[in-house]
């Protein structure tokens, strides 16, 4: 199961992300390397908290939607975005469950789908994309870009191997400096877009008390997904 199905309920919207898979140059780089390193980086960052800006692009819809909040996570299968825009959305997974609580635009419920205890990297949003992606999927180099404070990433486009993901391909911002993502660019299974954009990040920090665990509040009816 990927947080994908999760995010995609959220809202819709428009969004930049252009150049998902561009033209490569003859003299491309090999993503190999770089996909391992990043792979690598997950697999130290036990946990991982970051701020992070969600632009969601649906071609149907008008305006960009974007959102903002804290993501934190801790493998394999705990996961927070807790939203400071709008305020009180949520998606949690406490290891059993992925919640899906988003009262900003569907009120009086939440979603709450099972996570497989086997055959997936779980919601967790980064390891989705960089655990054994070499196996997963096809990898395409395509450009060096500029984060944030001047640093420096590698963009490496994929397309899923496998037909029964929710998402058409995807581009991972892999930093330079520590080899983490930086940046996702997503073209969902129904052609809608979307970026999650993350700073501030600190690795293998406790995650604060509560993090994931949701409790359906009062008057809030629970739809099994």
């Amino acid at each position: 199961m990927s947080p994908l199905t999760g995010l995609g309920r959220l809202k819709a919207g428009a969004l930049a992300g252009a150049g998902l898979l561009a033209p490569l140059a003859a003299h491309a780089q090999d993503p190999g390397p770089i996909l391992d390193r990043a792979d690598s980086a997950y697999r130290a960052a036990h946990a991982l908290a970051a701020d992070f800006v969600q632009i969601v692009t649906n071609p149907l819809v008008g305006a960009p939607d974007t959102t903002r909040g804290r993501l934190v996570q801790v493998q394999p299968n705990d996961f927070e975005m807790r939203f400071t825009h709008p305020p009180g959305d949520r998606i949690v997974a406490d290891g059993r469950y992925l919640w899906l609580y988003t009262p900003s635009t569907t009120p009086g419920q939440v979603i709450r789908t099972a996570i497989p205890a086997t055959g997936t990297t779980g919601p967790n949003l980064i390891g989705q994309f960089v655990d054994h992606a070499r196996a997963r999927y096809t990898a395409q180099y395509l450009r060096a870009d500029t984060l944030a404070r001047d640093s420096v990433a590698d963009l490496i486009a994929l397309v899923p191997r496998e037909q029964d993901l929710p998402y058409q391909r995807a581009v991972l911002w892999v930093s330079r400096s520590d080899g983490l993502l930086r940046r996702l660019d997503i073209v969902e299974a129904g052609g809608q877009e979307r970026s999650v954009i993350l700073s501030r990040l600190t690795v293998n920090e406790p995650p604060p008390a509560g993090a994931f665990v949701f409790s359906v509040p009062r008057h809030v009816r629970i739809v099994e997904q």
